[in-house]
């Protein structure tokens, strides 16, 4: 399961582990203009733990999930216009 809300700042996606016999803390996801954070709770330490990605990181996550073992780079197509 997973909510989708837009802030003011930043649009806001949580994962909710909520079919697994072990359940997992949720993760937010706040993808602002210039970065996207990730954040799960880490019951081991009491803290919420946060990465910040770029937006490029993001879309080669994305791609990462669909591909085959392998070390890839996206083009850039300058033909368009």
């Amino acid at each position: 399961m997973f909510t989708i809300e837009h802030e003011f700042d930043a649009s806001v996606i949580t994962l909710v582990d909520d079919e697994a016999t072990q359940l997992m803390e949720d993760v937010t996801i706040n993808i602002f203009a210039e970065c996207v954070t990730v954040e799960q709770f880490d019951p081991r330490t009491d803290r919420v733990q946060k990465i910040t990605m770029s937006h490029n990181q993001i879309r080669d996550l994305a791609a990462a999930l669909d591909l085959p073992e392998g070390v890839y780079r996206f083009s850039r197509d300058d033909s368009e216009t």
